[in-house]
């Protein structure tokens, strides 16, 4: 697939202090790509590099092949971008925004009533058209901010926070549209919301401390490492006695003789491992890895590691 975004040696400084440190990506015509992080991480300033609002300290960014740095009207041209809060004009009614946001994109007279019906169209707008965007629901206006995002066919889309505020229906609606925005552009969704990412993305990427810690299709990150298998046995057998044997990396006590364990053994390796035991197996379960559990435990490590560091040096 072709590149879309290209991302290399980014790293932004505040004085002394290293916000984004020399990250590299690339998002490719067809990825829906969730940008994750804890707060603090650097999502803000590298979302704002992106988008040709801050100035980054070294490295370079490239979309749609056109350089961000030297040639930024063109690659702004292949942005389509929503912030956290979309630029609504309240007095205005969603196609008068929409005509006057085609405008600012410079689009051509004949080109501006086919592009905003367009957008009205794709982002579920078309009952509302005529109405003052400040009587419409949050669910509404976001959409409205989606519409102005796609208004120009931009090959690349950055959504910052799409869903916030928005309730469970609105919510499910939204991410059906980037479903299917995903099909013709390549997006970058920025979030805190991780069953977003998950239900949404094929793709994604965790910032912390400004450095990136993962980057990863959804389904190798969901599959990654050891497996971990809920297991019930007979009452006479405790956690001491199966943390006797190799074939478990860990072992933890659910409740009475259901025990929860780790191993790089796939199931069928280890069904037959504990049959063989004779330990009375009544009960064996895939644990399903949660992206949740993936993102504490990589950014966590990544702090204790770099506590640990700093209490060496000390």
């Amino acid at each position: 697939m072709s590149s879309l975004i290209s991302v290399n040696n980014l790293s932004r400084h505040y004085g002394d202090f290293c916000a984004v440190n020399n990250i590299s990506f690339e998002l490719s015509a067809g990825d829906i790509l969730g940008f994750l992080g804890p707060n603090g991480a650097g999502k803000s300033s590298t979302m704002q590099m992106l988008t040709g609002n801050l100035a980054p300290t070294y490295g370079e960014i490239s979309i749609d092949g056109k350089d961000l740095l030297e040639n930024p009207k063109a690659a702004k041209a292949s942005l389509g971008y929503l912030p956290e809060n979309p630029p609504l004009y309240q007095e205005m009614t969603v196609t008068e925004y929409l005509q006057f946001c085609a405008r600012l994109h410079q689009l051509d007279k004949p080109q501006i009533n086919s592009a905003c019906s367009t957008a009205i169209e794709r982002c579920g707008l078309n009952d509302v058209e005529q109405r003052l965007i400040r009587n419409l629901s949050k669910g509404f206006q976001q959409r409205v901010g989606i519409a102005q995002a796609i208004l120009h066919s931009p090959p690349v889309i950055i959504l910052d926070e799409p869903t916030v505020g928005l309730d469970p229906i609105q919510i499910l609606e939204i991410r059906q549209l980037m479903k299917t925005l995903g099909e013709s552009h390549g997006i970058i969704l920025c979030t805190h919301i991780l069953p977003e990412v998950q239900a949404v993305c094929n793709r994604v990427q965790i910032i912390n401390q400004g450095k990136l810690v993962y980057n990863a299709n959804i389904d190798e990150m969901l599959n990654r490492g050891t497996e971990k298998f809920e297991i019930a046995l007979s009452p006479d057998i405790n956690r001491e006695q199966l943390a006797g044997h190799d074939i478990f990396t860990t072992v933890e006590t659910i409740e009475n003789n259901h025990f929860l364990i780790e191993s790089k053994s796939d199931a069928a390796q280890l069904t037959q491992y504990i049959v063989e035991q004779k330990w009375g197996l009544t009960h064996f379960a895939t644990q399903q890895t949660s992206l949740e559990q993936i993102f504490i435990d990589l950014t966590l490590s990544e702090e204790k590691t770099d506590n640990k560091l700093e209490t060496d040096a000390a």
